[in-house]
């Protein structure tokens, strides 16, 4: 009998209404309900302004639901704290610091040496190994996500949050962020909640897809990801992959 392990995160009918001063309210979300196992990579896919960070912003504790609960392992999310990472779209690197730096703050007090092994470890897995004495107004847009990865990775956080990290990226440097995304899935067996509003970047890096309506967002359908483990570019060119691309295409909401 196949034991399934209890969620680590846990959205509970949960909803969320904006109010704004001299306007009137606005349902973002509404009556959320889904879970997320341990070493899962699930995606929130939606058209803009569906409520997709919003959701992303309550998991991290930056954002409180209206009504409903978001549970992490079991417990209610009141706040940030570091086994749950995020990483924005926006480059958030500190332009003072380098990015060996950059990357050491993530460590906070714990482990002031900038020569730590850890830094010098995700400096290599993200490939800054040579850039570890720049500033970052030096480095390209994907470059610059790498730090922002490695410095929310060296706290070894449990659930890595990401809101469209690539999104602001060409396309070919979008696909080594991919692809270093998957190895650091793969190498660390990080659970991952992944904001995109790109469906073949939904089906290449999920284990499942939940797919949101218009605003306020509902859950139109949870997708499985029918491609093997571990993830390479080539399976975009599959059957399993072109057959569940178009039926979240035929889906998704206008």
């Amino acid at each position: 009998m196949e034991i399934i392990p209890s969620p680590l995160l846990d959205f509970v009918h949960t909803s969320k209404t904006f109010v704004h001063e001299r306007t009137r309210a606005i349902d973002v979300l509404k009556d959320i309900s889904f879970s997320i196992r341990p070493g899962e990579v699930v995606s929130l896919l939606g058209p803009s302004g569906c409520g997709k960070t919003t959701l992303l912003r309550m998991a991290a504790g930056l954002e409180k639901p209206t009504t409903g609960t978001v549970l992490y392992q079991g417990n209610s999310v009141e706040g940030p704290e570091r086994h749950r990472g995020i990483v924005f779209q926006s480059y958030n690197a500190f332009p003072w610091l380098t990015v060996r730096e950059n990357v050491a703050f993530g460590l906070g007090d714990r482990e002031p040496s900038l020569d730590s092994e850890k830094v010098t470890n995700w400096l290599r897995q993200t490939g800054l190994a040579e850039f570890a004495d720049s500033y970052p107004k030096t480095l390209s847009g994907g470059m610059r996500q790498r730090v922002a990865l490695a410095r929310t990775m060296i706290v070894e956080p449990r659930l890595l949050l990401l809101d469209e990290p690539f999104g602001a990226l060409d396309e070919r440097t979008r696909q080594d962020m991919q692809l270093l995304l998957m190895k650091i899935v793969d190498d660390t067996g990080c659970t991952v909640l992944f904001v995109t509003h790109g469906i073949r970047e939904a089906i290449l890096l999920s284990h499942r897809i939940v797919l949101l309506s218009q605003r306020p967002g509902r859950i139109l359908d949870i997708f499985d990801s029918p491609l093997p483990q571990p993830r390479t570019p080539e399976l975009i060119k599959t059957p399993e992959f072109m057959a569940l691309y178009d039926r979240l295409l035929s889906v998704f909401p206008m």
